[in-house]
């Protein structure tokens, strides 16, 4: 399975994600879409999952959850916008993360692209950036990678035109 990954979008969405998701099989995107507008390019590109983030909606909080955990072939995914990271996982999902751990384990908010292996946990932290023009970052990324049976593989970077 083919995975393009996206988060903070704030309602802008470059038209070269499109090229650099064109062989995705489904595009995750880790929460603050922004718009419905972003949703519907999207979804009407590829199969979408995705959860809300802090400056979404309510139009966009009856369409995703807050959480988003599920099964990509044999890996163990959860999403969730605001999630923290290795051993600074937010309040609102350390009790679950510690006592039922995902594989992949997904976050967007910080606007920082971080890739992380929690040894203690056995899990991957994946935060792809911000893809949108709000925030303080200089480079908007987004990013893709491969899930085979049980592995994460072929993990790329891609980084967007300047903010």
């Amino acid at each position: 399975m083919k995975i393009g990954l996206i988060s903070d979008t704030h309602s802008y969405l470059d038209d070269s994600v499109f090229k650099y998701f064109e062989n995705c099989d489904e595009i995750w995107h880790a929460g603050d879409f922004g718009s419905l507008d972003v949703i519907e390019k999207l979804r009407t590109f590829k199969p979408l999952r995705g959860v809300y983030g802090n400056i979404d909606d309510k139009s966009i909080q009856i369409q995703y959850p807050e959480n988003l955990r599920f099964k990509c072939e044999d890996v163990d995914v959860w999403i969730t916008h605001i999630g923290g990271y290795p051993n600074k996982y937010s309040p609102l999902v350390k009790p679950e993360i510690i006592n039922n751990p995902p594989k992949l384990f997904i976050t967007g908010h910080s606007h920082i692209l971080k890739v992380q292996y929690d040894q203690k946990l056995q899990l991957l932290h994946i935060n792809p950036g911000a893809a949108g023009k709000q925030g303080w970052q200089k480079v908007r990324t987004i990013m893709r990678f491969e899930i085979n049976s049980d592995k994460i593989e072929n993990l790329e970077v891609i980084e967007l035109h300047p903010r």
